[in-house]
């Protein structure tokens, strides 16, 4: 296991402190997680592959609706594209497997049709939100159980700033949009990917009810500690970096996601 650092030092640099007493030892391995961008070139077997979707699959989908399918993207020439229209990430041309996540009415649509159902509730919001809730519990899933076999992610929000450019290289139907794609490899050792700080656990876990004030506590601090140690640009906090870059001019070309959404009978009434 590449990752293997001791609960100690990993809640040290997630939450800058020391870890309470009691955490179970299982819990560990989960707070190894990073973000992996360089990878080994070598394969995953594709056995693997298949245990991977297999635990993807066995995540909580409300009301065994199951709305979304995962698309495998290993043709040379089509990785090359995908990666154009994920912003030119380094990580999604050079990761041994890269999948992408779409929410999916089509197949349930389908399903109905062949037994006379109409399926017009999935014309609103709520079932937008369900399939999107789906796929980040599957996705997930399949990221927990592929770190625990030593493997390394990085997910890849950049799917969505083309939506119509990934729906044509990859033969989407209408019901189906891509929300995220996913780098998975066997980590390079040289490039030791660091942990990142979060915010305290106080600053996102309320007792009973919300707070009368948010609060991110120290996170400023400590995350300008980290851009330092990592090389990146400081002049800027995480508040200031964070508040830029949910304003409207950086949508990256996600602007049109709600059009594209009605376009493709995605439920947004």
């Amino acid at each position: 296991m590449i990752f293997s650092e001791p609960l100690e030092t990993l809640w040290q640099r997630r939450f800058g402190q020391d870890p309470p007493a009691g955490i179970p030892e299982a819990v560990v391995p989960f707070l190894r997680h990073r973000s992996v961008r360089k990878f080994l070139p070598e394969p995953i077997d594709p056995a693997v592959h298949e245990a991977l979707i297999a635990a993807a699959t066995s995540a909580s989908t409300s009301s065994n609706l199951q709305l979304y399918s995962v698309v495998s993207v290993q043709d040379p020439e089509r990785r090359a594209r995908i990666a154009e229209l994920c912003a030119n990430q380094e990580q999604v041309k050079s990761c041994a497997w890269f999948v992408a996540w779409f929410a999916d009415h089509q197949r349930l649509r389908h399903a109905a049709a062949l037994v006379g159902e109409e399926c017009n509730g999935l014309d609103y919001t709520e079932f937008m939100l369900m399939a999107t809730i789906d796929v980040a519990l599957a996705a997930e899933r399949m990221a927990c159980a592929a770190e625990a076999l030593g493997l390394g992610v990085c997910y890849i929000g950049a799917l969505r700033n083309n939506p119509p450019g990934v729906a044509e290289l990859l033969k989407a139907p209408a019901g189906a949009v891509g929300l995220f794609g996913m780098c998975l490899g066997w980590p390079d050792p040289s490039a030791s990917p660091a942990i990142k700080p979060r915010m305290s656990l106080d600053s996102i876990w309320h007792q009973e009810a919300f707070p009368d004030e948010a609060s991110i506590g120290d996170y400023d601090a400590r995350m300008t500690e980290f851009y330092q140690e990592q090389g990146m640009s400081s002049s800027a906090s995480w508040s200031q970096k964070s508040g830029r870059r949910v304003d409207e001019h950086h949508l990256s070309g996600r602007e049109v996601l709600r059009e594209w959404l009605d376009k493709n009978q995605m439920g947004t009434r």
